[in-house]
C-alpha cells in the first residue's frame, strides 16, 4: 500500500512550532495550493487550504526559515484523524504529515528567510535532492552528429531485470 502525497503552495500563516510533554518538537502550518483547472463558470482556478504537521528537526526548519507567503514544497503522507469536538459531536479531519519541506522560490520571491537549503527529513538528515550516479564508460551522451541513439561499448546482450 502507498500514501505518499507531494504539495506545492503558500504559507496561510507562520509555522506554529510547539513542543510535546517530552520535548519533541511539532510544527503546524497552513498551505494555499491552487488546483490544476479552471472553474468553467467563473475561470478562475479554485484553491484549497490544506493543513500540514511537521515534527522533530523538520518543524524546527520550517518554523526557522518559513514565513507567510513563502512557497513550500512539501513530500509527506495524508493522515485522518478522528476526534471529538467540545460539544461532544465525533468529527474528522485530515491533514499532511511533512517528511520532507523545501523552499519553493528563491530568497528574493519570499518575504524573508534563508537562501535556498536542502531542509530535513523526519530522521534529521539532510533532505537534499539526489543525483543520478556517474555513467558506466559505454553509456555517454549521444554522439554529436545529433544522432539520439549510441551503440554500447560494453553490451553483453544481459538484461537488468
Amino acid at each position: 500500500m502507498l500514501n505518499k502525497i507531494f504539495l506545492m503552495g503558500r504559507l496561510t500563516r507562520d509555522p506554529e512550532l510547539r513542543r510535546t510533554q517530552t520535548g519533541t518538537p511539532v510544527a503546524s502550518f497552513s498551505l494555499a495550493v491552487d488546483r490544476d483547472f479552471k472553474d468553467k463558470t467563473t475561470g478562475e482556478r479554485t484553491t484549497d487550504f490544506i493543513d500540514v504537521v511537521a515534527w522533530r528537526q523538520t518543524a524546527e526548519f520550517v518554523s526557522r526559515y518559513f514565513t507567510k507567503g513563502r512557497m513550500a514544497v512539501v513530500e509527506g503522507r495524508l493522515q485522518i484523524r478522528d476526534w471529538t469536538d467540545k460539544d461532544g459531536g465525533k468529527r474528522r479531519s485530515a491533514e499532511v504529515i511533512a517528511d520532507n519541506i523545501y523552499f519553493g522560490d528563491s530568497k528574493r520571491d519570499g518575504d524573508g528567510g534563508s537562501s535556498y537549503s536542502t531542509g530535513f527529513n523526519q530522521g534529521g538528515y539532510p533532505a537534499g535532492g539526489y543525483s543520478a550516479p556517474a555513467a558506466p564508460s559505454g553509456y555517454g551522451a549521444p554522439p554529436a552528429d545529433g544522432d539520439q541513439f549510441a551503440e554500447l561499448s560494453d553490451d553483453d546482450g544481459e538484461l537488468p531485470f
